[in-house]
């Protein structure tokens, strides 16, 4: 059986068992409370996620430092991450277009109850600005704090001297090029424990939401949740096909694993491992692609995340009873596409930027005390999203700068891990 069919049938298994605990009211026993859902499956779910947290750092580094080495030409280089970089863009543009109008015209959040969660305490977001001095910090400090921007440039840069430095930048790119395959030996290793993870995190999800929250909130859930699924199945399939011509089923089929694991941790970050090996050995993306477009998409390309944030914004000023004006409707547009590029790559992390969102649009942040109680199962379901179109992505700015194995691509059995 192969690894992602494990991982699949884990998360089935791992969401029905959460539902039985809910819906029998077992998890209000403080034995299966304390000791199964927040103890054992807890426990289960958070070391996985911080072991692949504990790579995310050092692969990003190593990888994206051997991915500007292999382009050996800096207007290479400029290329790439141009194109990457309006790619990335055009999706969240297309992504809040769609959530913004299709919220608008079914009038979501009207007639909801606006009673808050009062155990919310809203973060401040990054402001714009904010993002851009964070480019360059010190990278000891970058890497400690888990600023995936900076290590990008830091290692950016240092990739780029390293090839004009000659005789002892080859030394230093062979060292580089050796750690990067152990680090992707590591991460093998490590992904043979995910079914067991997505079976723990799934489960206590489930055990703690179960249906009654999603009843509550049926409109909000149902409407983020439906132009999700149309954005990873329609829009990046067609994006795919005309502007690289590649098939979008061969696509969405190597990417099962993947959207599978990123639903499982609700993480960019923790998936860049996993993402970045389906690029490569599972879609025929050359590494020095794959290796600056997935961490890169990782860290600025949210599109799972402005559908909510466009959705979400709809559906508090409905239920507060304010008429968005023309104005507020592109301040809406405008923070939200810089809220997603500015989100980290973690759980929940759309929510916090989501304050941002609505103070520019002169909304209460306490309505984002409405959306709570539902927002972890939809961000596990953003990630995989978000995933998606970094991939997608990928593959397109791939096959236009010649770095793509088509063969690859084409063949279903090319990188499938099997136990």
């Amino acid at each position: 059986m192969t690894l992602t069919k494990k991982i699949i049938i884990a998360m089935v298994a791992g969401a029905l068992l959460g539902l039985i605990l809910n819906l029998t009211d077992l998890n209000a026993q403080q034995a299966v409370d304390v000791y199964v859902v927040n103890g054992l499956f807890h426990v289960i779910g958070q070391l996985f996620i911080q072991a692949l947290k504990m790579l995310v750092v050092p692969l990003v580094f190593v990888s994206l430092f051997c991915g500007t080495t292999a382009l050996r030409e800096p207007a290479m280089l400029g290329s790439i991450g141009g194109r990457t970089l309006a790619f990335y863009l055009l999706t969240t543009a297309i992504a809040l277009g769609i959530a913004l109008t299709f919220a608008l015209l079914i009038g979501v959040g009207s007639g909801a109850d606006i009673s808050t969660n009062p155990g919310y305490v809203a973060k401040e977001g990054k402001t714009f600005i904010e993002v851009l001095l964070s480019l360059i910090d010190n990278p000891i400090n970058a890497m400690a704090e888990g600023n995936l921007l900076a290590v990008i440039v830091f290692a950016i840069l240092l990739g780029l001297s390293a090839t004009l430095a000659g005789k002892a930048g080859e030394q230093v790119i062979d060292f580089f090029k050796a750690f990067n395959e152990v680090i992707m030996k590591l991460v093998m290793l490590i992904m043979h424990f995910a079914p067991y993870a997505v079976f723990a995190i799934l489960a206590k999800v489930f055990a703690e939401l179960g249906v009654d929250a999603i009843k509550t909130l049926s409109g909000y859930f149902f409407t983020v949740l439906g132009l999700l699924i149309f954005h990873a199945l329609v829009v990046y399939p067609l994006l795919l096909k005309l502007l690289s011509g590649l098939s979008p089923l061969t696509f969405l089929k190597k990417m099962e694993g993947a959207v599978s694991f990123a639903f499982g941790t609700s993480s960019s970050n923790a998936t860049i491992p996993v993402t970045l090996r389906t690029a490569t050995e599972r879609l025929g993306v050359d590494r020095s692609v794959a290796s600056f477009t997935i961490p890169f998409g990782a860290t600025i390309n949210m599109d799972g995340t402005a559908i909510m944030q466009g959705v979400a914004t709809v559906f508090i000023a409905n239920a507060y009873g304010v008429d968005l004006s023309t104005t507020q409707i592109m301040m809406v547009v405008l923070m939200a596409t810089l809220a997603s590029i500015g989100s980290a790559g973690v759980p929940s992390a759309g929510l916090v930027m989501l304050q941002g969102v609505l103070l520019q649009a002169g909304l209460p942040i306490e309505g984002i005390g409405l959306i709570l109680g539902i927002d972890r199962l939809l961000d596990m379901t953003r990630t995989a999203v978000n995933i998606t179109g970094d991939a997608t992505v990928t593959c397109i700015v791939a096959k236009s700068q010649g770095k793509m194995d088509q063969n690859t691509y084409n063949d279903p059995a090319a990188g499938v891990i099997r136990e």
